[in-house]
C-alpha cells in the first residue's frame, strides 16, 4: 500500500513561493488534493500560550492529530505541531505532517491495518520538513503506534468512568446517524483527547473505527467538521447547551451528560473500567442479531455482555438480561466452560435484578435444558428456584439440582418458603408452585397444605381457565395430599354452585378420579354429558353417579336438579316425574320442594297438571314454602276446585285475597281465568257476581271480559235465550258501581252481547224477552229499549244517575237478579242498598 506523505510549514522562498506552503510531497499527489488538504491541517496555538516559548514550553503545546474525509472519499491523517519561530525568526510557525489514505476499492472487504488513532505518539511523525531535494517516499502503512502507558490509560479510564457510558452511546450515534451531534472533548492535555478517541474506536467495528473523523486539538470548534473534536478548556466555553449540534464532555465539571438507556454502551463502559478491552476484538467473531441469524447489528449488547460476564466483568441488570437472551438464542456460540461461567455470573447475588432479567435467565435455562449437561445450568436452576420463592412466578423442577446444591438451597430457602406459603398476597398459582418446590427440596410443609388447598379450590371454582395453569396441574399431579384436600373443598363449593363446578370440568382436565366420595363433584363432572335429552332421566343418572343416595346426603338431589335445570324450574310434567321418581321426602329435605312449586306456578294458565301438582305439593308440605309461592299454589288449587265444583261460597273474594299476596302472575292469571269461567256459568251464585262487581279489581274484571269474548260464550248467547237474558241482566246491573265495572259492563253489552242480539231472528229475540220477563222487574222493557239505536246511552245515563236519582224499588235503579227472581235494589248493594242476601240464600 502506497500512502503519500505531505509536509507543510512556513518555509523560505523556493520554486513554490515563500511563507506557509507544502515543502515536501510524495510523487504523484494531485494539486487538487493539496489545495483541499491545506484547509485542514492548519494550527493555532492556545490563547494563553507564551508569545516566545522556550524549547521546554514548546513541548507542552497541544498536538493536533486529525483524520478527515476528503471530497473524493479518501482520508487524510495529519499531525500538526507548533514549532515557534520560522526561517525568518518570526513566531507563529507550525509543521504539519500528513498521510493520504486512499479509499479501499472494495468497501465490503474485511478491514485491515491499524486504526488511524493508534498513530498518536508514533516516532514516524516528522517534527520538521525533510531537507530540500530529499525524496519523500510513500509509506507502506499508517505510522506505527507510539508507546502507550497502560497504567496512565487505566487511570484515565477510572477518572472518567461516569462519562463513559454516555460517551459510548454518543459514539454509536456518530456511527449510525449522519446528522448526529459532534462530540466535543474538553481536556487540557491533547493526549487525553487521543485516549478518548482510542476508546471510541475500540468499541466500534474495525472499519467504522477506521473512518471515524477526529481532531485532538482545534482553536475553533465551531468551524471544525470532524465527528470528534478536542479543545482546551478556554475554547470549550459556550458550546454546552447546544444539544442538537454538540455533546460536550468536560472532565473538569462535576456533571456528566445523561446517557440514553443503552445496554451496549453501559456494557462497553464496564468492560473498559475492568481493563478487559480485548473483549471488543473477541466479540466480532461471535454471531449477533435474532436467534438463528448468522449476524446482526454491531451494537447488540447480548454477545458483548455475555463475553463480559464470562470474563468476570460485573454488569447491571439490563446487561445481564441482554447476555442471557443472546445466549439462549446462540447457545452453540459458547463452549461448555463459557456457558457454565455465564450461568454462574447470572446467578450471583444482585440487588438490581428485575423481572426482565429473571425472564431472560429463564429463557436461557429452557434453551439449555436437555442440551447442556445439568452441571452447566445448575446455577440457573438455583437462581430460578430462589426467584420463584422470593418474587413469585414459575420455578423449574428442583430435581434438576445435584444433591449438594439441593441441600444447600433447602437450608437457605426454608424460612422464606414458609413465609411465602402463608403470605395472603401470593396468588394460588404461586403458592402451589412453592409447594412443589418445597416437596422437591425436601422441606416439610404439610401443616400449610389446607390453607393453600382452600385458596386454590376457590380460584378453580371462580375462574378455572386462569387458575388451572401449568403450575396447578403439576402440583395436583405430584402432591396427592394437596389433590385430596382441593377436591374435598371443591366438592363443598360445587354443592353451593353446581354450574361453576360443571364449568370447571368442562374447561380443565381435572377429574375427581381416585379420590373420596365427592358426590357433588362427580355429578358436576358428568353434567356436560346430560345436557340434552330426557331431563328427568338425566336427573336420576346424576343422582346414581354421585354414589350417595338422597337419604344419606339430601343435597345431592339439589345439586342434580340445579345441574339439569339450572336457575329455571322444570316443566310441570318433569316436576311430576321427579316427584314420583325420588319421593316427596327427598325433595323436601333437599330443598328442591320450592323448585317443584315453581314448576307448577310457572305453567301457563289452564294447565291442569299444574293444578294437580299444586294440590299435591300443598298436601305434603306447604309450610316450607315462602308466602307468595304458597299463595300461588293456593290459587291453582282454587282453580282446580272451581273446575271440579268442590268449593263453597266466597270464592271470588278468596281469589282476590290470594291475588294480593304477591303470587306468580301466571298463577293469578290461571286462577282468575277459572273464576271468570265460573262466573259465566249458568248456575253460579248471584252473590259471587256481586262480589266481582263490588271488587273494583281491574285484573279480575279484565279476566272476566276476556272469558266473555270466547267463542263458546258467543255460541251459547246465540243458541240459549235464557243464557242471553241472564247475561243482559248481569251486565246491566249496578250501573252506579265503580268506574272499572262501568267500563267492563259497557264493553260487555256493546262488544259482546249487542253483535249477537243483532244477528238473532225475531223468534229468538222474542224468546230472550220472555226469559227476561220471567226474571221480573223491568228487564224485558229495558232490553227492548236497549235494542233501539242510541238507547243504551240513554239507559246508561239513567242507570248512572245523570237523570232522575234512583230510589229503592224505582225503575231507574234496576235490581240485581237472583237465581230465581229479582233481588230488591237495596239488597243489590246499589244506592241505599245494604248488600243483603238474595233469594237463593247465599251471600257474596
Amino acid at each position: 500500500m502506497n500512502l503519500a506523505q505531505l509536509h507543510y510549514t512556513s518555509a523560505p522562498p523556493g520554486p513554490d513561493g515563500s511563507g506557509f506552503r507544502f515543502t515536501a510531497v510524495s510523487p504523484g499527489v494531485p494539486a487538487s488534493l493539496l489545495r483541499e488538504a491545506e484547509q485542514l491541517i492548519g494550527y493555532e496555538p492556545p490563547r494563553d500560550a507564551p508569545p516566545r516559548p522556550s524549547a521546554d514550553e514548546l513541548g507542552s503545546f497541544p498536538q493536533a492529530l486529525s483524520l478527515n474525509v476528503l471530497s473524493d472519499g479518501s482520508r487524510l491523517l495529519a499531525r500538526s505541531v507548533y514549532t515557534g519561530a520560522d526561517y525568518s525568526g518570526r513566531w507563529g510557525n507550525f509543521h504539519a505532517h500528513a498521510i493520504h489514505l486512499p479509499q479501499p476499492a472494495d468497501a465490503d472487504r474485511p478491514a485491515r491495518g491499524q486504526l488511524p488513532i493508534t498513530a498518536w505518539g508514533s516516532p514516524q511523525w516528522a517534527a520538521d520538513s525533510p531537507p530540500a531535494g530529499a525524496p519523500v517516499p510513500p509509506l507502506a502503512s499508517v505510522p506505527a503506534p507510539g508507546p502507550l502507558d497502560l497504567g496512565a490509560l487505566a487511570a484515565f479510564v477510572a477518572a472518567r468512568g461516569r462519562w463513559l457510558a454516555g460517551f459510548f452511546a454518543d459514539v454509536r450515534r456518530l456511527a449510525e446517524e449522519p446528522a448526529a451531534p459532534q462530540l466535543v472533548l474538553v481536556e487540557q492535555d491533547s493526549e487525553a483527547v487521543a485516549w478518548w478517541i482510542m476508546l471510541a474506536c475500540s468499541v466500534l467495528p474495525h472499519r467504522r473505527g477506521q473512518w471515524l473523523t477526529f481532531t485532538t486539538y482545534t482553536r475553533r470548534p465551531q468551524l471544525a467538521r470532524q465527528q470528534i473534536i478536542g479543545v482546551v478548556p478556554e475554547d470549550g466555553l459556550g458550546l454546552a447547551g447546544q444539544e442538537q449540534r454538540y455533546r460536550v464532555y468536560d472532565a473538569a465539571r462535576a456533571a456528566a451528560p445523561a446517557p440514553a438507556p443503552d445496554p451496549w454502551a453501559q456494557t462497553a463502559a464496564r468492560i473498559w473500567q475492568a481493563q478487559r478491552q480485548e473483549l471488543f476484538a473477541h466479540v466480532r467473531r461471535l454471531p449477533s442479531g435474532p436467534p438463528g441469524a448468522s449476524s446482526g447489528g454491531p451494537y447488540e449488547a447480548g454477545p458483548l455482555a455475555a463475553l463480559a460476564l464470562v470474563a468476570g466483568v460485573g454488569l447491571d441488570s439490563a446487561g445481564r438480561a441482554a447476555a442471557a437472551d443472546w445466549a439462549a438464542g446462540h447457545r452453540d456460540a459458547l463452549d461448555e466452560v463459557q456457558l457454565h461461567a455465564l450461568a454462574r455470573a447470572l446467578a450471583r447475588p444482585a440487588g438490581d435484578r428485575g423481572p426482565e432479567e429473571a425472564a431472560a435467565s429463564g429463557r436461557l435455562l429452557s434453551a439449555l435444558a436437555g442440551w447442556a449437561p445439568p452441571a452447566v445450568s445448575e446455577p440457573l436452576v438455583e437462581l430460578a428456584v430462589a426467584g420463584a420463592v422470593r418474587s413469585g412466578g414459575a420455578a423449574p423442577p428442583a430435581g434438576l439440582l445435584g444433591e449438594p446444591a439441593r441441600l444447600r438451597l433447602a437450608a437457605e430457602l426454608e424460612p422464606e418458603l414458609r413465609a411465602a406459603l402463608t403470605d395472603p398476597a401470593r396468588g394460588p398459582a404461586d403458592r402451589v408452585a412453592l409447594l412443589r418446590v418445597s416437596a422437591q427440596l425436601g422441606v416439610d410443609t404439610e401443616a400449610l397444605l389446607p390453607d393453600v388447598a382452600r385458596q386454590l379450590a376457590h380460584a378453580l371454582i371462580s375462574d378455572p381457565e386462569s387458575a388451572y395453569g401449568e403450575a396447578a396441574g403439576a402440583a395436583l399431579a405430584e402432591l396427592p395430599r394437596l389433590r385430596e384436600l382441593v377436591l374435598d373443598r371443591l366438592d363443598g363449593l360445587a354443592a353451593g354452585d353446581p354450574a361453576a363446578g360443571a364449568r370447571l370440568f368442562a374447561v380443565t382436565p381435572l377429574r375427581p378420579d381416585g379420590a373420596g366420595a365427592l358426590p357433588h363433584l362427580r355429578m358436576c363432572a358428568q353434567a356436560p354429558g346430560t345436557a340434552a335429552g330426557d331431563r328427568v332421566k338425566a336427573l336420576t343418572r346424576l343422582v346414581e353417579c354421585s354414589g350417595v343416595s338422597p337419604e344419606e346426603d339430601p343435597l345431592v338431589l339439589r345439586t342434580a336438579m340445579r345441574l339439569v335445570w339450572g336457575a329455571e324450574p322444570p316443566t310441570t310434567g318433569e316436576a311430576w316425574l321427579a316427584l314420583s321418581a325420588l319421593g316427596e321426602r327427598a325433595h323436601r329435605e333437599a330443598g328442591t320442594w320450592e323448585s317443584l312449586a315453581r314448576a307448577a306456578v310457572s305453567a301457563p294458565a289452564g294447565d291442569r297438571d299444574a293444578e294437580a301438582l299444586a294440590v299435591e305439593l300443598l298436601r305434603h308440605g306447604s309450610a316450607e314454602l315462602p308466602p307468595p309461592l304458597r299463595a300461588s299454589l293456593l290459587l291453582l288449587e282454587l282453580a282446580r276446585n272451581l273446575r271440579t265444583r268442590e268449593i263453597g261460597p266466597g270464592w271470588v273474594r278468596q281469589a282476590m285475597a290470594l291475588g294480593t299476596a304477591d303470587p306468580s302472575p301466571t298463577a293469578r292469571e290461571h286462577a282468575y281465568a277459572a273464576v271468570a269461567a265460573q262466573l259465566l256459568a249458568e248456575d253460579r251464585p248471584q252473590s259471587e257476581l256481586r262480589a266481582l262487581i263490588e271488587s273494583n279489581d281491574a285484573e279480575l274484571l279484565a279476566a272476566y271480559r276476556r272469558a266473555a269474548r270466547q267463542p263458546r260464550i258467543a255460541d251459547r248467547l246465540t243458541l240459549d235465550a235464557r243464557y242471553a237474558a241472564e247475561r243482559f241482566a248481569d251486565w246491566s246491573s249496578q250501573p252506579q258501581a265503580s268506574p272499572v265495572w262501568q267500563e267492563a259492563r259497557t264493553d260487555l253489552l256493546d262488544g259482546v252481547l249487542r253483535p249477537v242480539v243483532r244477528g238473532l231472528p225475531a223468534g229468538q229475540l222474542a224468546a230472550v224477552e220472555e226469559a227476561l220477563a220471567r226474571l221480573g222487574g223491568r228487564w224485558a222493557e229495558d232490553f227492548r229499549g236497549w235494542q233501539r239505536p242510541g238507547a243504551f246511552g240513554r239507559l246508561r245515563d239513567r242507570f248512572g244517575g245523570s237523570g232522575r236519582r234512583g230510589v229503592k224499588g224505582a225503575p231507574g235503579n234496576p235490581p240485581l237478579r237472583g237465581a230465581g227472581g229479582p233481588i230488591a235494589p237495596g239488597d243489590a248493594g246499589g244506592p241505599g242498598g245494604s248488600g243483603g242476601s238474595g233469594d237463593d240464600g247465599r251471600r257474596p
